[in-house]
């Protein structure tokens, strides 16, 4: 049994479905424990609707507890600034070496937190992440690929949940490499690989 624990960030707007199956995996076959955080700890609401309790705001996170810190992707991320307490968590994650996983749009806000430089990445396409994020200068190691891993980091498209959850739990050691592509194939092909 780990002994920390999956963090998830929900924010009014975050996309529910995005980390819904690496939350899923991650605590059904690596038992982890997975942890509600807000920037405060008032109930948000996601974009299909659904009204999520954080557990803990932001500052209460001891980075200690934390196996992973995921940041779902949600229109906000392109609408207004990232705030400067999540900055400072990502930065102290990172300083950490503590995994973290941003989807879709969130991708954006590990941009603007700084946590790009010198690491393999995607997100929407690089032309967003330069339309959202203007002083973005990681275009070369940009990679157009649905999930990236590299040192910690995982990214991702919008459009690759499963690729997503499978990076995470490649990085946490959750399944066996052979397990993880037999349930991507499964999940993202409707049918596991090699079957007719």
């Amino acid at each position: 049994m780990p002994t920390k624990a999956v963090y998830f960030l929900a924010v009014p707007g975050f996309a529910d479905w995005e980390a819904a199956h690496a939350l899923a995996e991650l605590r059904r076959h690596g038992h982890y424990r997975v942890q509600v955080v807000g920037l405060t700890r008032d109930p948000v609401q996601s974009m299909g609707g659904l009204t999520v309790q954080p557990g803990a705001a932001l500052a209460q996170l001891d980075p200690n507890d934390v196996a992973v810190f995921i940041l779902p992707g949600g229109d906000r991320w392109e609408q207004q600034p990232v705030e400067r307490e999540l900055v400072a968590t990502l930065q102290t994650l990172h300083a950490r070496a503590v995994p973290i996983a941003a989807i879709c749009a969130a991708t954006t806000a590990i941009a603007r937190a700084g946590l790009l430089a010198g690491r393999r990445h995607t997100s929407n396409g690089l032309e967003y992440l330069k339309q959202h994020v203007p002083d973005y200068a990681e275009w070369e190691t940009y990679v157009d690929a649905p999930a990236v891993r590299d040192r910690g980091l995982i990214t991702a498209s919008g459009l690759a949940d499963v690729e997503f959850a499978e990076e995470i739990m490649a990085e946490l050691g959750v399944l066996s490499d052979s397990d993880r592509s037999y349930w991507t194939s499964l999940f993202r092909g409707g049918r596991p690989s090699g079957a007719a």
